[in-house]
């Protein structure tokens, strides 16, 4: 695996593993999109295969199928003896906090959301400053000077995504216009691809020839729309360009895979601490993807364009503006 969250990870040796292994019992709980969404999940689901390819330390996973299960998934494998327990998902904040309360000796991380517990990791992401990334390539790549954005369900979460993606855009083009679409008001939404398809096939109805999902599953079906119309899509959190080779213009990778790596990684060696961590591209959190799925739509002008950008992020001189800490989102 690449990247600076795992770069201690090569330091790890198969003496170290025994030594450290009868004193963690890992386990993992996914959200209701499940293990395999090609997204989110699925990136926690990729760290934690290579963790235990790695170190051969097995991890307990968990998926339940709807709201309720979640707390008691959380509670069966605290009662059980899991520590730490990675939640995948802001929906189990409400969980975790609960469930936290009542098993103290319990260490636990959630991945994108914050539980303020003396027990609790928190690992959010700086997904407006990937967002305005891959919104800058779109404007690079439209034709039309109109791009699209798609989001899940309608939180502040997603509308970071929007806001940072649609800076991007009209850093480049200034003019460009931007069609927002979020698909539902609840978890569902993050898991129909059918009304992807649908809003994606409305926003290249009206001129968009690049669009955005960060909607997990429900990507799945603006990918196939791209496709079927001839237009760029963007995947998210995981790098998602294998897709729909040909159609997805890049990815904006959420080293959500790295991070949960990291968590079990810790546990291992017993350097595991609750609080609040944020990743972002300066430290490899967030990025774009380029490999040779997409390769071809991207000119050495763009790459060129983008490391600029990117390190422009990086050094303060670019400031994006996050939609969590002030929600008129600001250009």
């Amino acid at each position: 695996m690449k990247g600076a969250l795992l770069a201690s990870a090569t330091a790890l040796t198969v003496a170290m593993s025994s030594a450290y292994a009868a004193d963690i019992k890992p386990a993992v709980v996914y959200d209701q999109a499940g293990k395999f969404d090609k997204s989110f999940n699925e990136g926690v689901y990729n760290g934690i295969t290579q963790y235990t390819e790695d170190t051969g330390i097995k991890i307990r996973e968990s998926e339940p199928k709807n709201e309720a299960q979640v707390e008691q998934n959380l509670r069966r494998l605290a009662k059980r003896g899991y520590s730490p327990i990675v939640a995948v998902g802001f929906t189990m904040t409400s969980a975790v906090q609960k469930v936290a309360q009542d098993f103290p000796d319990v260490h636990f991380t959630i991945i994108d959301s914050v539980v303020e517990l003396d027990n609790v990791q928190s690992i959010v992401f700086k997904e407006h400053q990937g967002s305005f990334l891959v919104g800058a390539l779109a404007a690079m790549a439209s034709e039309t000077d109109t791009v699209g954005f798609i989001g899940g369900m309608d939180i502040p979460l997603i509308r970071k995504f929007g806001c940072g993606y649609e800076q991007g855009v009209k850093y480049v083009t200034p003019n460009a216009t931007v069609i927002q679409n979020m698909t539902g008001s609840t978890g569902a939404a993050f898991n129909d691809p059918t009304k992807g398809s649908e809003l994606a096939k409305s926003q290249f109805s009206q001129g968009a020839d690049v669009v955005f999902a960060a909607a997990g599953g429900t990507g799945i079906g603006v990918y196939q729309a791209a496709k079927d119309e001839g237009k760029l899509a963007i995947g998210v959190d995981s790098n998602q360009n294998h897709v729909q080779p040909g159609t997805m213009l890049t990815s904006m990778v959420k080293r959500v895979d790295a991070a949960a790596y990291k968590v079990f990684e810790e546990a291992q060696n017993d350097t595991w601490q609750p609080g609040i961590e944020v990743l972002g591209l300066a430290d490899g959190g967030v990025d774009w993807a380029l490999d040779e799925h997409n390769q071809a739509l991207i000119s050495d002008e763009m790459k060129a364009s983008m490391a600029d950008i990117k390190a422009k992020i990086i050094s303060g001189e670019i400031s994006v503006h996050d939609y969590m800490s002030d929600s008129s989102c600001q250009y």
